[in-house]
């Protein structure tokens, strides 16, 4: 399993947690995103988990994990977690709070500690295909490892 495994933040943070995952490569692609390898991969891409940060009117980060083919409804997070306004932050910001380019963005390791909001309806998959931080690499592992793992906040925001 380690051969030629990169050695990112989220794969050390997974051994250290005794995880066991699946890494599955493809040949990355700019602006692909999760359509693009869950094709190159032969997966569902709704089980392909993409890593998506925020920041609230207040300027206050936040990431949120969604299905590969949903967008997340800003307005429907603002109003979960009591904001005016929620948007998406630049792909410089984003790799400034997490230590990841965007297109290689993992929920695990990451730099600065955020809230983590989760659509609740990843965990009805057994499996899930989520960055493991670098561009044109995933991990496979149990959807229902996440919530060991990370402190998530599950939500109904996909659409």
């Amino acid at each position: 399993m380690s051969e030629g495994l990169p050695i990112t933040p989220a794969v050390r943070y997974l051994r250290e947690q005794n995880v066991d995952f699946v890494p599955h490569f493809y040949k990355y692609v700019e602006k692909g995103g999760a359509r693009e390898s869950a094709r190159q991969l032969g997966v569902d891409v709704h089980t392909v988990v993409k890593t998506l940060v925020f920041e609230t009117n207040e300027r206050k980060p936040l990431i949120v994990l969604m299905h590969g083919d949903k967008e997340v409804s800003a307005k429907a997070l603002a109003r979960h977690i009591g904001v005016k306004t929620i948007e998406p932050v630049t792909p410089e910001k984003a790799t400034k709070l997490t230590g990841y380019l965007v297109g290689g963005t993992a929920p695990f390791g990451i730099k600065t500690k955020m809230p983590i909001y989760v659509e609740k309806t990843i965990f009805s998959f057994e499996r899930i295909y989520i960055n493991g931080g670098k561009r044109g690499f995933l991990i496979e592992i149990e959807a229902s490892i996440l919530k060991s793992l990370l402190d998530l906040t599950e939500v109904e925001i996909g659409v």
